[in-house]
């Protein structure tokens, strides 16, 4: 099974640098042309399925995509963006960033999603479609926090202090196999 990993098009909070977890913004102008990029980057790719946040942002950037071919989506929660709970709306400059990415750190919050449990809950996504979609070529459509755990997945955690600079640009791609799958968990 092959993955391909897209990362939601551009937000003005994107170009603001606010958090923007679970909180449902939509593309905006330059969003949608990296959106529509990506569609005619992937237009010969081979798609047997979408797999899909739930968040507009997600879901517009899928749509974009798929435009002009028949293939299904299928809206998944668990690869909805991190809950940032307290600092949902917040500059990324005002809190400790890297530190929130800091899987050596594993910081606990009052609101927002522990890396660890954040971390479990995308590995579990991907354990279970592993088993459902075997031999299936899969797009996920998804957020810049869901890049990182799985880059993690199928090539290991890294020992840095953030994992910040794992994270996909905005409707980058990146590709995965799970026959190159080694790591140990």
């Amino acid at each position: 099974m092959e993955i391909l990993l897209v990362r939601h098009g551009q937000t003005e909070w994107n170009l603001l640098k606010k958090v923007q977890g679970k909180a449902d913004v939509e593309l905006n102008e330059q969003g949608i042309k990296q959106a529509e990029e990506t569609r005619n980057y992937l237009k010969n790719e081979k798609i047997d399925l979408i797999l899909c946040s739930p968040l507009k942002r997600a879901m517009q950037t899928a749509e974009i995509i798929k435009q002009g071919r028949n293939i299904k989506m299928i809206i998944d929660e668990r690869i909805s963006e991190r809950d940032f709970g307290e600092f949902e709306g917040m500059p990324n400059t005002d809190f400790d960033f890297n530190a929130f990415w800091s899987y050596k750190q594993n910081l606990k919050y009052d609101k927002a999603e522990n890396i660890k449990d954040f971390f479990e809950r995308v590995y579990d996504f991907l354990e279970s479609i592993k088993n459902e979609y075997t031999g299936k070529r899969v797009l996920i459509v998804a957020h810049g926090g869901i890049s990182i755990p799985v880059k993690c997945y199928f090539e290991g955690i890294p020992n840095t202090e953030t994992l910040l600079p794992l994270c996909l640009g905005n409707c980058e791609i990146a590709k995965y196999s799970y026959k190159e799958l080694n790591i140990e968990r």
